[in-house]
């Protein structure tokens, strides 16, 4: 993805990360749905940001920011985000993201020890489930769930 892309614009996500436990700022690639209504499509996974991919948000350009806003969800996409982090540091991140795609699960690695896998809303989420509790359970993992669909909660 670059800037060249017209359809694709940044938004910028400013607020209140519980896992970091702070404020923060993240930019997300967002395809202009309609640009007079500020209606926008999220394009990639987010590491923190309370969006999911595919979601269609309201953003307009904010003068203090000096680019375009998040500033609501309008439709939710359905899909989730599980926040990864790996607790036992002789595993590789990258090993147990493999795991998550041989389940058809793409994913974002933010830095070694931390990634963020995407659940579309159409896959079963149980055996993804089963499989972080399991890694879980090992002491390998832990996870968190900050944005999970009515469609994978059980």
């Amino acid at each position: 993805m670059t800037q060249q892309d017209d359809n694709f614009v940044r938004l910028l996500f400013r607020f209140y990360s519980d896992a970091l436990e702070d404020w923060t700022v993240e930019t997300l690639w967002a395809q202009s749905l309609n640009i007079e209504k500020g209606l926008y499509k999220i394009f990639n996974i987010p590491f923190y940001a309370p969006v999911a991919s595919d979601d269609i948000v309201f953003a307009e350009y904010d003068d203090t920011e000096k680019m375009l806003t998040y500033k609501e969800t309008v439709e939710y996409s359905g899909n989730s985000l599980i926040q990864v982090v790996i607790l036992n540091k002789s595993v590789v991140t990258n090993d147990i993201r493999d795991i998550f795609n041989s389940m058809d699960c793409k994913s974002e690695k933010f830095e070694e020890g931390y990634f963020v896998i995407e659940i579309l809303a159409d896959k079963d989420y149980k055996p993804i489930k089963q499989k972080l509790t399991e890694l879980s359970d090992s002491g390998i993992i832990d996870y968190a769930e900050p944005i999970l669909s009515h469609k994978h909660k059980y």
